[in-house]
């Protein structure tokens, strides 16, 4: 998935607040002593995230981080009584900081497919697609038509996986023979708006809050590949994985999730897509 520009000064400084659908309150800590570990400290989520992945984390209008997945991991830790604390990083180096305890999971449209091995997962809660945006007058209408184009992805993204992997015999056909990776996103529909590239693979969600922003711009092709989002953390932390879990599906009951996708709904986050239901 992704790679962001040096944002860690900015993460500290963030505030986010308590209410459900609230801006800032002074703070990026939701801490309870109801949270308490064994020994008596209150644990922190230390969330891993991409500052340019709208609509699941990015950065407002207001210079602070937002977005879906922001919400729910600003829920989950006022509820577990969790201090929660927001860390941009270098989505290439997700890995090595996930291993060091520098983060202690990664929520940020995180695909669980094909990665199962390698962390431990929450449930997935949000259905998802790779697929190819284009411009609506570009006369690509089809994956066959992306022969001989300039397709654009992100580094280190499931849509690259899918296209080294399943579907290399397609990228094999692009220009060049292969996808053509980038820094992030928002520089990638950059490219495609002004012309620089003919296609972006990408996962549903950016493609459909891009096309939410310009509806007269782009259109996507037919999936690449189905999959999910999940949390992902540390291989055996299973305990904090599970709370998670529990916590989500509270909020599907009691209509929170709901409220969120619909606060989202016009950055194209839909609670048809929502699969954490049991």
């Amino acid at each position: 998935m992704k790679k962001l520009t040096k944002l860690a000064a900015m993460a500290a400084a963030l505030c986010l607040g308590a209410a459900l659908l609230a801006g800032c309150s002074g703070s990026n800590d939701a801490a309870s002593s109801n949270g308490a570990d064994a020994n008596g400290e209150t644990p922190t989520l230390v969330v891993g995230l991409d500052s340019a992945y709208p609509p699941y984390g990015f950065i407002g209008d207001d210079g602070n981080l937002t977005g879906f997945d922001i919400d729910l991991a600003t829920q989950v830790a006022e509820r577990n009584g969790w201090n929660l604390k927001l860390e941009p990083i270098d989505w290439d180096a997700k890995d090595a900081l996930l291993n060091q305890g520098t983060i202690n999971c990664i929520w940020n449209g995180f695909t669980m497919e094909g990665r199962e091995d390698n962390y431990t997962f929450s449930k997935p809660y949000m259905h998802n697609e790779q697929v190819v945006v284009v411009k609506k007058d570009s006369g690509i209408n089809s994956l066959q038509d992306l022969a001989d184009k300039n397709v654009m992805t992100q580094v280190d993204s499931a849509a690259l996986d899918v296209l080294e992997g399943d579907q290399k015999a397609l990228a094999d056909t692009f220009a060049g023979g292969k996808v053509q990776p980038i820094s992030d996103y928002n520089t990638a529909f950059m490219q495609l708006e002004s012309g620089g590239v003919d296609a972006v693979a990408c996962d549903l969600s950016i493609a459909d809050y891009q096309m939410a922003a310009k509806p007269d711009m782009f259109v996507k092709l037919e999936p690449l590949s189905t999959e999910n989002y999940a949390v992902g953390f540390k291989k055996g932390d299973t305990e904090m994985a599970e709370a998670v879990n529990k916590t989500l599906k509270e909020m599907y009951d009691d209509g929170t999730i709901k409220q969120l996708c619909e606060k989202w709904g016009e950055y194209g986050i839909s609670i048809d897509n929502w699969v954490l239901v049991d």
